[in-house]
């Protein structure tokens, strides 16, 4: 009975400093037998210094390692048809003082510019304005209104942004989770299709 091998790479894969990635690795496996799991550690691509931390990996690398080792095995590819490795060089430790610079670079930068926001609309004319309308005296720092507008701002962004430190509220994606989801996939997209572009160089 023919054995067919069902084979679909994954997208993206991170891993630390390896000398050599596994077959395993980079694909989900199914085959009916006692085979798979020999499969999974088939040694496919040995890393180089000179790869840098992206490596691209296309199935017909796969494919090729696969007909040497058994030609036997009928294959069925499924998915994408390439692979972006990325190799994660050793953490290393944060610079207290840099880290101290940025936050605080950041905290009078938002500071300055929610200032100038409510500069630029007249925010505190409109504050005293309503505290007027409501209470019928006028107020020159309408502090009833004006303390909890500053917290609601302060409570408001941490729930747009469903984190507090490293603290999440609950399982949905927050606006910068998606930003940051769709850049990762452009530049996915940038790599593979540059890649192709340099392969297709390489044949002329």
């Amino acid at each position: 009975m023919e054995q067919i091998l069902f084979l679909r790479l994954r997208k993206r894969l991170v891993i630390r400093q390896k000398d050599v990635i596994l077959l395993g690795d980079i694909c989900q496996l199914y085959l009916d037998g006692e085979r798979e799991e020999k499969l999974r550690r088939i040694p496919l691509y040995q890393v180089k210094k000179e790869d840098g931390n992206l490596i691209i990996i296309d199935i017909m690398q796969v494919i090729r390692k696969l007909r040497q080792m058994y030609p036997e095995i009928h294959l069925k590819v499924q998915g994408s048809t390439q692979i972006i490795v990325e190799v994660e060089n050793p953490a290393k430790r944060a610079n207290f003082f840099l880290v101290s610079f940025v936050w605080l670079l950041l905290f009078i930068g938002s500071g300055l510019a929610l200032m100038n926001f409510h500069a630029d609309v007249s925010m505190l004319e409109v504050q005293r304005r309503l505290y007027q309308l409501i209470t019928g005296q006028y107020e020159k720092r309408p502090l009833l209104l004006q303390i909890p507008y500053s917290l609601g701002i302060g409570l408001g962004m941490v729930l747009f942004f469903n984190h507090i430190f490293r603290k999440r509220f609950n399982e949905e994606p927050s606006p910068l989770d998606v930003e940051l989801f769709l850049y990762q996939q452009n530049l996915d997209q940038y790599y593979l299709e540059n890649e192709n572009e340099e392969n297709q160089r390489d044949k002329t």
